[in-house]
């Protein structure tokens, strides 16, 4: 992709967090956004904030759509194509986490994990690749070291982020004949509201939800003949145990 402008983008849980954070960096690049929360509120309300902060003419929209429920997920692509006409750039970034020893982890937070991360990402790009092979555009998932590095308590995270990865990777050899890019970006530590976390000044350690959104950046303006698949994000000093 050489020039950005008049790009169009969806992110899946696209208003907070990492998801938001790709949102701003993309705006600044002329790139409009669709962000999706299973909460048209929150959603629309994202969308404001952005548009408030949008530095290049850019447009964002709020788009309800549960990438757990696979003719959700096809209606935001529709909305999105209804209002800007075409997409380019699709980030699968919705994602939750539950963290507890295989004998307490219920069968109710196995089953959320797994549809929201994993069967999510499977949503997000199955109802939209014809839209991508029109554009030739670029699917991008957010998975985690937690995608090849288990930990304890980490089952159900561990076994759909591991699934995130491979995922993406097989994605990627399926969709480049069509001229489309995939990539998997898997992030350490991040400053967000992820499991209940409140940023605060003692996350200036870690990575921040802006610098996921320019590496994003950097991979879309990647010369279309080289394709970072697989890029693995850590804090450059965490601090010592």
């Amino acid at each position: 992709m050489n020039s950005l402008q008049n790009k169009v983008a969806l992110i899946t849980g696209g208003t907070k967090g990492i998801g938001y954070g790709i949102a701003h960096a993309l705006l600044n690049q002329g790139i409009n956004v669709a962000v999706t929360s299973r909460n048209i509120t929150s959603a629309l309300k994202a969308a404001d904030a952005l548009n408030y902060n949008s530095k290049a003419g850019a447009k964002a929209i709020g788009v309800e759509a549960d990438v757990r429920d696979y003719e959700s997920q096809k209606q935001a692509v529709q909305n999105v194509l209804k209002h800007f006409k075409q997409l380019d750039i699709v980030i699968a970034n919705a994602g939750l986490g539950h963290f507890a020893s295989v004998e307490d982890l219920t069968v109710e937070q196995w089953q959320e994990t797994i549809d929201t991360n994993l069967t999510g990402a499977f949503y997000t790009i199955k109802s939209s690749v014809d839209a991508l092979k029109a554009s030739k555009g670029y699917f991008i998932t957010i998975s985690s070291l937690a995608g090849t590095n288990f930990f304890e308590n980490g089952s159900a995270y561990n076994a759909s982020k591991f699934g995130v990865t491979g995922f993406t990777q097989a994605v990627m050899l399926d969709l480049r004949k069509h001229d489309i890019k995939v990539s998997t970006i898997m992030p350490g530590s991040v400053a967000t509201h992820f499991n209940n976390h409140t940023p605060n000044d003692s996350d200036a350690w870690k990575i921040q939800s802006e610098d996921i959104g320019e590496l994003v950046v950097d991979l879309i303006k990647m010369n279309p003949r080289t394709l970072p698949s697989k890029i693995e994000v850590r804090p450059t000093m965490p601090p010592t145990k």
